[in-house]
């Protein structure tokens, strides 16, 4: 058995990587097929009343400022929306979907998303990819790449930490900002192939903005390409290179720090986690979010609501079973901005429910009922806040304009979000196959008889 692509001649033409064709067994591994609720320290089963009444017993009577909610990477549209939308009747507007702390500038559309479209890779004549590892990232944008360095048409440069082994030559420039600034301003011999380019083109990877000063790092980035001329007329070269299939549709529907009634600004990830530890967020809800460091939680009640028993589950105090992606319709967008929907393959297991059902269940006895009932109402309100959902399978386009914010950058060099490509999400953490493969590509293991190399 093995997952087949979808024929996309936009995304993925013919290919899928063998990690998304053999990743499946994870779908029956560590799964959460009931509730739990813990009692005396210890997660036990429950019913559904039983998890819903323990989150109402510690989550009513607390003020807005005192819950949270962190949407994790593989999380869908529709749970997203009705989570915020639950947050919001709370009082809550700490809210966050960046689980690697990636400054990203939510304000505008066009900078955080891959705007010259991924089978734009095929007219690129120049591409400058920085703190990125593409093969580790992102096997199908890597693939077009190839394809097109294959014609010998185009010229590819790095900036990153590592000079890792990719499948297409490139001019390695350096490891961090001071590079980019370099190119930005016109330093650097590589600007002026950017600006003799037709259609140049700059990828930026996570592990360039995930860092303290990455708003200043996504401004020079912004930089470089107003200055070297990559927006032109019907080409935009600005690529932001998102690892998280939930991102770029958090980001559409604001899953971000907001602000509460009285006037005072939402936290992110890193200010919830610092707030749970000082006590000050009595209440986090993670919507699948395994990416962070559940250390930092203190003694916050935790909901976890997620299809495997992985990081977030374990820290949890009661445990919301939800569906895989192939168990339910659902709709994602991914790091072009395209909407895409995810067809319900199989049925999920024991006692486990679509997610956006869940929270609009739990709703009700927080005194807080959600106004729809079925996916078709709950999709109507995401147009309301999101009007291109409208546009199954269209790229759509975004208008240029300000993001990021201009200071100081260190020199510390780009690193890559990705540290091993087979085990990057909770699915593919429970994979015995990725498992074996992930331990053979750190030498730690040799392939065993007969498996496919």
């Amino acid at each position: 058995m093995r997952v087949l692509p979808r024929l996309n001649e936009d995304v993925n033409e013919e290919w899928l990587s063998d990690k998304s064709r053999f990743a499946y067994d994870g779908l029956r591994n560590r799964r959460l097929d009931r509730p739990y609720v813990r009692k005396n320290g210890k997660l036990q089963e429950a019913t559904w009343a039983e998890a819903f009444a323990a989150i109402a017993a510690n989550v009513k009577g607390l003020q807005g400022s005192q819950i949270a909610a962190i949407a994790g990477d593989m999380a869908c549209a529709e749970s997203m929306t009705a989570l915020k939308d639950l947050m919001g009747k709370l009082g809550s507007a700490n809210l966050d979907c960046r689980q690697d702390g990636a400054q990203i500038d939510p304000s505008n559309r066009a900078g955080y998303l891959f705007n010259s479209g991924i089978s734009g890779i095929d007219d690129a004549d120049a591409i400058l990819i920085v703190g990125s590892n593409p093969r580790r990232e992102a096997a199908l944008i890597n693939t077009r790449i190839r394809k097109r360095y294959l014609t010998g048409k185009v010229k590819i440069a790095l900036i990153s930490s590592e000079q890792p082994q990719l499948t297409y030559k490139y001019e390695y420039l350096g490891a961090g900002a001071a590079t980019l600034k370099d190119i930005a301003e016109g330093r650097h011999a590589f600007a002026e192939v950017l600006k003799g380019a037709q259609k140049p083109m700059l990828i930026l990877g996570q592990g360039a903005i995930a860092r303290a000063d990455g708003a200043a790092v996504l401004a020079l980035a912004k930089q470089a390409v107003d200055s070297l001329g990559l927006i032109k007329d019907g080409w935009n070269g600005f690529n932001m290179l998102h690892t998280a299939a939930a991102r770029v549709g958090a980001l559409d529907l604001g899953f971000v720090p907001g602000q509460s009634a009285d006037g005072q600004g939402g936290k992110d990830v890193a200010g919830i986690l610092a707030g749970a530890q000082a006590g000050e967020i009595k209440a986090v809800w993670l919507l699948g979010a395994d990416e962070i460091d559940t250390s930092k939680l203190g003694s916050a009640f935790v909901i976890y609501q997620g299809s495997h028993g992985d990081a977030g589950a374990k820290r949890a105090d009661v445990i919301l079973p939800g569906a895989a992606y192939v168990e339910k319709d659902a709709t994602w967008v991914n790091t072009e901005g395209r909407v895409q929907l995810g067809r319900r393959a199989a049925a999920p297991p024991g006692d486990a429910r679509e997610d956006w059902a869940i929270i609009r269940a739990v709703s009700e006895p927080l005194g807080h009922k959600l106004p729809y009932d079925n996916l078709g109402m709950l999709r109507r309100r995401m147009l309301e806040v999101a009007p291109h959902f409208s546009g199954v399978d269209k790229r759509g386009t975004a208008n240029w304009g300000a993001f990021g914010t201009a200071g100081s950058v260190a020199d510390a060099p780009f690193a890559s979000t990705v540290s091993d490509f087979y085990l990057t999400n909770p699915i593919a953490r429970a994979s015995a196959t990725m498992a074996e493969c992930s331990a053979i590509a750190r030498g730690a293991a040799q392939p065993k008889t007969g498996t496919h190399d």
